[in-house]
């Protein structure tokens, strides 16, 4: 993810103090990863240096001075034309799992077991999400299903697997 089209993107709403970034950022995007302070506030700098934000206001308080921000024209071309590029798909070529699953073939391993013990931790990371599903609202349930059918599809690769690994093993140690 893009942390600073994102940020750009809540400033479209109108200008906000980092700290309000940072709350709108965890609310609506970082359920599972909050951002730092640290992190809003270097990017916001690396902003405004490229142009795409202002300094709308600085207020003093009993802490540091906070600066609000707006989002420039430069800045909602930008956000637009981030949102209008389609993300590369991620083709898992380089799959650290298969790496384990050939290695442990390699080295006379039980691959199977590597693959068993994949296959119950997908389970368990499925049951957390379903129960987040379930008790989440609508925006949370969209993105708990997004990694549900990634799962689903590492579980089908999973059981492929298991189904042909006489015949990895006869083409890797060949």
């Amino acid at each position: 993810m893009s942390i600073g089209h994102t940020l750009l993107g809540l400033l479209e709403s109108g200008p906000r103090h980092g700290y309000d970034l940072k709350r709108a950022f965890d609310e609506k995007f970082g359920h599972d990863r909050p951002l730092h302070y640290g992190q809003v506030y270097s990017t916001m700098s690396r902003l405004l240096k490229h142009g795409l934000v202002e300094v709308d206001g600085i207020e003093a308080g009993g802490g540091p001075e906070r600066k609000r921000y707006a989002i420039t024209d430069a800045g909602i071309t930008d956000v637009a034309q981030w949102l209008a590029t389609p993300e590369k798909p991620e083709p898992y070529l380089q799959s650290t799992l298969y790496t384990k699953v050939v290695l442990a073939l390699l080295t006379q391993r039980d691959a199977a077991d590597i693959l068993d013990t994949q296959r119950a931790e997908h389970l368990r990371s499925m049951r957390i999400l379903t129960d987040r599903k379930r008790s989440g609202d609508f925006a949370d349930q969209l993105i708990c299903d997004h990694a549900l059918f990634h799962l689903e599809a590492d579980l089908r690769w999973l059981e492929l697997a298991a189904a042909r690994l006489d015949k990895l093993k006869a083409a890797v140690i060949a």
